[in-house]
């Protein structure tokens, strides 16, 4: 597994991640609205499950994977909860080959900005080895738009479309925004919604 963070710390009881804000993000809401969260759905870097939990909730076979044990341990309280069949795994998107499944749709929600140089062309080849020709990809990352320097790596359109330039099609780029938790210094962060189809 990658070590490109303490992710298992970020979720440490009394230690709130910013991007755990215990609901769907809105952007995610909308596409559940309409029905583009469904058939079989992988959540990649899933969290606590708020994006896996809602395609769930609408009928989807969802499977979460995050690299933190204690954010799949949560996730999976939550699916319990809320009589929801989402299944949650400790796994690592980089090599999510290991996995043994493919999906008709990738949920990613905040994780491709982390990644730069080899290990975001790892993270992209790792995702079309579990997506179908045809799939789809709705993608919300970090932007270059977004002001200052706290939080994390802006990521710009050019590097989206040059991320996925070889086996993707990008049908679409729309600005959007993140929801952040109380405290920090913004409630919400600029976002890029892609919308990438496997070819």
């Amino acid at each position: 597994m990658t070590a490109l963070h303490d992710w298992d710390g970020a979720y440490a009881e009394g230690t709130p991640s910013p991007w755990d804000i215990g609901r769907p993000q809105p952007a995610f809401v909308r596409l559940a609205e309409r029905d583009l969260l469904s058939g079989r759905v992988l959540d990649a870097g899933c969290g606590t499950g708020e994006q896996a939990l809602l395609a769930a909730g609408r009928g989807a076979q969802v499977l979460g994977v995050d690299i933190s044990p204690r954010a799949i341990g949560r996730a999976q309280a939550k699916a319990a909860e809320r009589d929801l069949a989402a299944r949650f795994e400790v796994a690592d998107a980089l090599n999510l080959a290991a996995i043994g499944l493919t999906f008709d749709t990738v949920i990613d929600c905040g994780l491709f900005h982390v990644f730069d140089g080899e290990a975001r062309v790892r993270y992209v080849a790792s995702l079309a080895s579990v997506l179908h020709p045809g799939g789809i990809c709705y993608l919300m990352c970090f932007s270059d738009r977004q002001p200052g320097d706290f939080g994390p790596r802006r990521v710009s359109q050019d590097e989206l479309r040059s991320a996925f330039g070889h086996g993707w099609a990008i049908a679409g780029i729309t600005a959007g925004t993140f929801e952040l938790n109380p405290g920090l210094p913004a409630d919400t962060a600029q976002a890029w919604l892609a919308t990438i189809r496997r070819t």
